[in-house]
């Protein structure tokens, strides 16, 4: 006989906040600049980026921190999250489904949010904390 647990919903703060306390870029070690990549070119965007997407690699909040820059494309659409740089994740955009943006389900849990979303806190996004 299956459970029928109940699904756990976070709102955009909870997860905002899940993946500052976990992430494993906020205590990197590296330079800030090494998350941001200058090429627009895609290849050469993950190569200025190696080091940065090689932390990303083993992060326990790899796939939340990916779904908040898509969420938040006004923040997400500048450096490294959850593994992939601003082209990869544009990419991502453009490949959901119609119905999947309009509902804004997560890729994590399935999830709908309802827009508008809060505003991200301000301690996120300074320096390599934000990836």
């Amino acid at each position: 006989m299956a459970s029928s647990l109940p699904v756990q919903r976070l709102t955009d703060d909870a997860l905002w906040a899940r993946v500052a306390r976990q992430a494993r870029c906020a205590d990197s070690g590296l330079d800030p600049d090494q998350w941001y990549p200058v090429s627009i070119e895609p290849a050469q965007a993950r190569h200025q980026a190696a080091a940065a997407i090689a932390v990303c690699t083993s992060c326990p909040v790899r796939a939340q921190c990916l779904e908040l820059s898509l969420r938040h494309w006004d923040i997400g659409q500048h450096g490294v999250w959850g593994g992939l740089v601003a082209t990869d994740r544009a990419h991502l955009l453009r490949r959901r489904p119609a119905d999947h943006r309009r509902r804004r389900r997560t890729a994590v849990s399935g999830m709908i949010v309802r827009p508008p979303f809060p505003p991200v806190p301000s301690g996120l996004v300074q320096g390599g904390d934000a990836q």
